[in-house]
């Protein structure tokens, strides 16, 4: 028969964990999509040479392992700023241009697919640029990005498992702390890839559900 020390405590504390996993990634994907949409933009209008610059700061992000960003972003505010900057901050910050790195590109990638001639015939309406992205560029790229943007919310959410190197407790690293006292690892983990799976699995099912109703409007 199997027994375990798990206590009712020990689940709240995942839990607080779990909780913290979706504050940080709500955060990160909120201001990261934000930024990332304007560095799309940004990308598109400027065009390949101009944004060069901006390019080449979202490939650091993109090219440098999040673990590594984490550490050197948490000693570049303690050692060189002299900040006494939280974990959480440190964290949050680090993921949101993350996710922004990667954000650009779908959006870029999203207003690319919009046809040339789409847009064209627009201007010749009489429409402004702005008009143009809000009422054709927008709601066609937006049905061509979202699964892209699904996926990288739930990659993040998966990914905020690293902050643990600056001191959050997010889900993960709540399931070790009981892990080193309970010593019941196989259970333990099952039970955080259950709270990960109930975290991410209505999102998904959220972004599915719009894909299907947007592929018959």
């Amino acid at each position: 028969m199997f027994n375990t020390a798990l206590s009712a405590a020990d689940l709240v504390f995942l839990a607080k964990g779990a909780g913290m996993t979706i504050l940080v990634t709500a955060i990160s994907v909120a201001i990261g999509t934000l930024l990332g949409i304007l560095f799309g933009v940004i990308r598109v209008q400027l065009g390949a040479k101009l944004s060069l610059p901006l390019t080449f700061f979202l490939d650091i992000f993109r090219s440098v392992p999040l673990l590594i960003q984490l550490v050197l972003a948490n000693a570049f505010m303690g050692m060189v700023l002299r900040l006494q900057v939280s974990g959480f901050t440190v964290a949050c910050g680090v993921l949101s241009l993350y996710t922004a790195a990667y954000c650009a590109e779908i959006v870029r990638g999203g207003i690319d697919a919009v046809p040339a001639t789409t847009r064209r015939a627009a201007r010749s309406l009489g429409m402004s640029w702005m008009q143009d992205m809000r009422y054709i560029v927008a709601p066609l790229a937006t049905r061509i990005a979202l699964p892209s943007w699904i996926g990288l919310a739930l990659g993040v959410m998966k990914d905020s498992a690293l902050v643990y190197v600056v001191q959050v407790t997010e889900l993960l690293k709540s399931t070790q702390i009981l892990i080193t006292r309970l010593q019941e690892p196989l259970f333990l983990l099952l039970i955080c890839g259950a709270f990960y799976f109930l975290i991410s699995f209505p999102l998904a099912r959220f972004g599915g559900y719009l894909e299907k109703r947007w592929s018959h409007d």
